[in-house]
């Protein structure tokens, strides 16, 4: 039932569509059907059913739930963050459903999290198309920054937050007052502000949001890169850096901060097993850390899904396409391999994985690895496999449908709503040789980069079905 309401994808291992599948199957299991008249219009669902609803967890799942055809629409959930929004712009990072008060802890006072929320808007326009929906949720994206800056900019410049902000569990980090994690996040969160004031042709607020952006991004480049180590670290209370490497850094690819250079130095220490090039890619310590620990011990060495997703994007920015890819395979094998552990055993989905093995990741005491944690999981399963693994990059409101491979192989997405434009793309090799299949409701421009015979073609595409064979390029 649940197949005829998403996308379905086609490759080559089906065994990573039968995971797609899954990942939407357990999502159906958890899913509350909307009320009109309730907080959500559109249906929510929460990883723990607890009755909090969690910003982080919320802007991780809106970036896979895009691609639900809107059978599971995105909007409901990240809407109600906008509507408790303080007088000040406080947006809490946690929510009683029932009360609609925010939840705070001692660990994080404020309720401050990850900057996330002009990202996730980006990528809604893009892949649902609704201009609107941006004008809307401005005032309230203005008023979360202003908040946040109000909060936790020190006078030099950078961001001093709780470490429950950074949502890193146990990572080792002590004496860090500038997270270069949370540093770069605000970064990506003026970066993406200045693309939708692009968007919206508000010169006014694009040049804004670039002059804040350039500014966190040169303090991070003067303040936090070590020229001797060629890597991003925190800062201490004294602005001086912690030379302890982490995953967190690669924010920095994220923010498009790194120069080349700097891009090239960080991207050799994911490919480096002495590094975070280990079997599981890419663990949240390097291997060759005094902290890292073979069996995960949660944030001290384990692989976390969410993490991998940044660092693919950031290498997406840099032109890795192929070495992006072909992490987000690896990892995914990982994941498969805990789920079937072998043919008699039934294992299951998680939050953290082992780098050098399958299943997951030990955890500290009174911690737990949650089970099937939907908001980081699907990021890998549905979000990973449609951009990075099959290769496609949509875009509603430009019409357009990118889709770049290494090699050509059988693979492809049937049934994706752009809109009110279903479209299926499906590439096979038949007598004639290899052939796209493409079949569309309306027209759109598909360009097709194969990476391996160094083609690329943009062609408009009519409605109804039509082909190309690859040779004839």
């Amino acid at each position: 039932m649940v197949k005829d309401l998403v996308p379905r994808i086609h490759f080559y291992d089906q065994d990573f569509v039968d995971m797609y599948d899954r990942t939407w199957v357990w999502l159906d299991e958890i899913w509350h059907q909307g009320d009109k008249d309730g907080p959500f219009p559109e249906g929510y669902f929460t990883h723990a059913d607890n009755g909090i609803i969690n910003l982080f967890d919320t802007s991780l799942s809106s970036l896979f739930l895009v691609y639900s055809n809107q059978s599971y629409s995105p909007y409901s959930m990240i809407d109600y963050f906008y509507a408790h929004q303080a007088e000040d712009g406080q947006i809490a990072e946690s929510y009683d459903i029932s009360t609609g008060l925010p939840v705070l802890g001692e660990d994080n006072p404020l309720g401050l999290s990850l900057p996330l929320l002009s990202y996730v808007e980006f990528v809604f326009y893009h892949k649902i198309g609704n201009k609107k929906r941006l004008k809307d949720v401005l005032p309230y994206l203005e008023k979360y920054f202003s908040w946040m800056q109000q909060s936790c900019m020190r006078p030099d410049g950078l961001y001093s937050v709780p470490y429950a902000a950074t949502h890193m569990g146990n990572l080792p980090r002590e004496g860090a007052v500038y997270t270069i994690d949370f540093n770069a996040a605000v970064a990506v969160f003026a970066l993406y502000m200045s693309y939708i004031g692009d968007i919206l042709n508000d010169k006014e607020l694009a040049f804004r949001y670039k002059r804040i952006y350039f500014s966190v991004k040169t303090r991070i480049n003067s303040m936090m890169w070590d020229s001797e180590d060629r890597f991003y670290y925190d800062l201490d209370e004294n602005e001086q850096r912690i030379r302890n490497k982490h995953i967190g850094a690669y924010w920095t690819l994220l923010a498009e901060i790194p120069n080349d250079e700097y891009a090239s130095f960080l991207i050799e220490k994911l490919k480096d097993e002495n590094e975070f090039g280990t079997e599981n890619p890419f663990p949240t310590v390097p291997a060759s850390s005094a902290h890292f620990d073979k069996a995960g011990n949660g944030y001290c060495g384990g692989v976390v899904p969410f993490c991998t997703y940044m660092v693919v994007k950031g290498l997406m920015n840099y032109g890795s396409f192929i070495f992006a890819r072909e992490c987000a395979i690896r990892h995914m094998y990982f994941i498969l391999d805990t789920l079937h552990p072998d043919a008699e055993k039934q294992g299951d989905a998680w939050e953290i994985y082992k780098p050098m093995g399958e299943g997951p990741a030990d955890v500290p005491d009174g911690t737990e690895n949650r089970r099937r944690y939907l908001p980081m999981l699907g990021l890998v399963t549905i979000s990973l496999v449609i951009e990075n693994i099959v290769g496609l990059e949509i875009s509603l409101p430009r019409k357009t449908v990118n889709w770049t491979m290494q090699s050509l192989e059988e693979m492809g997405i049937e049934d994706l709503s752009l809109k009110k434009n279903n479209i299926t793309i499906l590439s096979n090799k038949n007598a004639r040789g290899w052939e796209i299949r493409l079949e569309s409701e309306k027209l759109y421009y598909f360009t097709i980069h194969l990476l391996d015979e160094d083609k690329k073609k943009t062609l408009p595409i009519p409605s109804g079905k039509c082909s190309m064979l690859i040779d004839k390029l």
